[in-house]
């Protein structure tokens, strides 16, 4: 087999393999890649999120002086208070300067990721400083983050949508692109609802009503129970004076799934890990005839009275849920919970009705384009211009391969690319034609005109064609949304351009030549 063959061999080749890429976008055929459609084509909803990271390195401050508390309490080392500042600083009051010490083996064992800054000696003690380092708060708002990032990800998957594209933007935001989304309004809930659950045992002895009008006792924050009335709708709140330390908390969630009580109402059963379960055994065997609040996102949700010990590790949330809050809190639990807050600071809508008058528009503009391009060809370039043509319909045939094989999303402005890339084929196959008819009026044969004119053409047609497609590569690069569909169509052009260009349209010439006996060219 000669050079000739195997080139058409592997043309044939790049050919079908376009083709078959192609072919699941219209039809449910293997390799099961298509062409996803951006939300200005189907329809959908863009955001940016916004992770309020400060809030992930207060949580970690907190968790650190509630395990310091803790520590100190299995020491037998009292202290007289441990409060933070706003500089991300704790400062610890330990009764008796002869601790000393065992305070400072205890946080240089266990507290390494602290800087001690100073230590003085009080009234009645010494006081520690515990400062958390610039480079490690930057780690955890990262971390929270990418947690942030991959816990919207696990939500958006189980809600359903297809083709999300979820990513970080830059520093602490989160780009959000769910095209063909019906419900907006609850995507948004599911989103944003941080899902920190906890159980926490409610103060009997204090007195909510003072509590409310003064200040909490010690150890005690005012929580509220949101209850509406479904005969008038009105909502009202209950307090609660709620002990703040967490006895179990949802990290120790292995699965939430939507149940019905008794009256077929919507519930939210839960279950714990072995661990959690022991927790959650401990707890409620400890307590006995206390109530044990069911609290997410600083809402309760119930109170129950602990009858007995709970063995088992499974739980129940009520709160008056309809089935697609019921859902969705299980959907938000399963997921597990936020490291902070987000914030929308960006929002987009596209109805499904404007994406589908953009690709109406869209292939519209393609077709006439297209169908221009190539009668002026034919006319023009008569038997050359065939070629041409052929050439620019395997160029698309390409490009769409390549879309679905990237699973690469199509946009309006990636359309438009399309059309650009059409005319940059049309461009190519112009350079090389007019070469070839100068050879003719030279009086070379068709062959050495064909020749000659490609390989005269070949570097002007690669200077601009790569030249081009590094403009694509730096959108690409550094464009978001529109403008990035913009590069990959472009880019996607590009390369099959100088490939129908440069080598189908001269394998294509050299077949015809090859069997022609006449001295003219149609051209």
């Amino acid at each position: 087999m000669n050079f000739s063959n195997i080139k058409r061999v592997l043309i044939l080749g790049i050919i079908i393999v376009a083709v078959v890429c192609l072919l699941p976008t219209f039809t449910n055929t293997w390799p099961h890649k298509k062409i996803n459609l951006g939300l200005d084509l189907q329809g959908g909803m863009h955001l940016v999120l916004e992770v309020q990271s400060e809030e992930a390195v207060n949580a970690e401050i907190d968790r650190t002086i509630s395990q310091l508390k803790l520590d100190l309490k299995d020491e037998k080392i009292r202290h007289m208070g441990i409060t933070k500042t706003a500089d991300h600083t704790i400062i610890a009051k330990i009764s008796g300067a002869e601790n000393r010490p065992e305070v400072e083996e205890l946080l240089s064992d266990e507290y390494a990721g602290f800087e001690i800054p100073s230590v003085k000696t009080i009234d009645g003690g010494i006081s520690f400083t515990l400062r958390l380092p610039g480079k490690e708060s930057d780690s955890i708002k990262k971390m929270a983050t990418e947690q942030a990032l991959e816990t919207i990800r696990n939500r958006i998957d189980e809600f359903g949508v297809s083709e999300p594209d979820i990513r970080i933007q830059s520093g602490n935001r989160i780009l959000l692109q769910l095209p063909g989304i019906s419900d907006p309004e609850r995507a948004k809930g599911l989103i944003g609802k941080t899902a920190q659950l906890t159980f926490q045992l409610v103060d009997e002895q204090g007195d909510v009503n003072a509590a409310i009008d003064g200040k909490p006792p010690v150890g005690d924050q005012i929580l509220y129970q949101v209850k509406k009335h479904t005969d008038t709708g009105r909502q009202t709140q209950i307090p609660f004076l709620i002990k703040k330390h967490v006895e179990l908390d949802g990290s120790h969630l292995t699965n939430a799934r939507v149940e019905f009580d008794q009256f077929q109402q919507p519930q939210v059963g839960i279950e714990f890990s072995r661990k959690g379960a022991r927790i959650f055994e401990r707890i409620t065997g400890a307590n006995i005839n206390k109530r044990l609040a069911i609290v997410l996102d600083k809402n309760v949700y119930s109170a129950p009275n602990i009858k007995d010990r709970i063995s088992g590790g499974k739980a129940v949330i009520t709160g008056q849920f309809s089935l697609e809050e019921a859902t969705d809190l299980a959907i938000a639990l399963r997921a597990g919970s936020l490291p902070a807050p987000v914030k929308i600071i960006e929002e987009r809508t596209v109805g499904p009705t404007l994406g589908a008058d953009s690709v109406r528009t869209g292939l519209i503009s393609m077709m006439v384009g297209g169908a221009l391009v190539v009668l002026f060809m034919v006319i023009y370039y008569k038997g050359a211009g065939l070629i041409a043509d052929v050439a620019l319909i395997v160029n698309i045939l390409l490009i769409g391969g390549g879309l679905a094989f990237f699973d690469a999303t199509l946009t309006l402005p990636g359309i438009a690319g399309i059309i650009l890339t059409i005319g940059m084929a049309v461009d190519a196959n112009v350079i090389i034609f007019e070469r070839i008819r100068e050879e003719l009026r030279t009086g070379h044969s068709p062959k050495a005109a064909v020749d000659a004119g490609y390989d005269r053409a070949t570097l002007t047609i690669m200077d601009a064609n790569v030249t081009t497609l590094i403009a694509a590569i730096v959108l690409f690069q550094f464009g978001t949304g529109p403008i990035k569909g913009f590069a990959v169509t472009l880019g996607l052009g590009i390369v099959a351009s100088l490939f129908t260009a440069l080598i189908l349209s001269k394998s294509l010439y050299d077949m015809i030549l090859a069997n022609k006996q006449s001295d003219t060219l149609s051209i």
